[in-house]
């Protein structure tokens, strides 16, 4: 697993920024994408890939335990679909 802090490591270390720069970088990504979500739009990040908000509708469910059919409510999910570069280099 990668964590937020490795990833501003990296950065900090192949840029020449300090660790705190490199997490304000990586904070600022982040709260750009999370901003535009919340916005509604998608982000779209060349080579890696885009960021969509989508609705999903109300929907009847069932608890598994006792069989009672239960109201799931609609919500908005945040979806990633990888661009066709990061696919190929995964699946090498």
């Amino acid at each position: 697993m990668t964590t937020t802090n490795e990833i501003a490591d990296k950065i900090a270390g192949e840029h020449g920024l300090t660790k705190v720069q490199g997490k304000a970088v990586v904070e600022a990504v982040f709260a750009a994408i999370t901003a535009a979500s919340t916005a509604g739009n998608e982000t779209s990040i060349p080579g890696f890939g885009k960021f969509k908000v989508k609705d999903t509708p109300e929907r009847e469910a069932r608890n598994p335990a006792t069989g009672a059919s239960i109201k799931v409510a609609a919500a908005k999910k945040l979806t990633f679909a990888p661009a066709k570069a990061l696919k190929d280099t995964l699946n090498k």
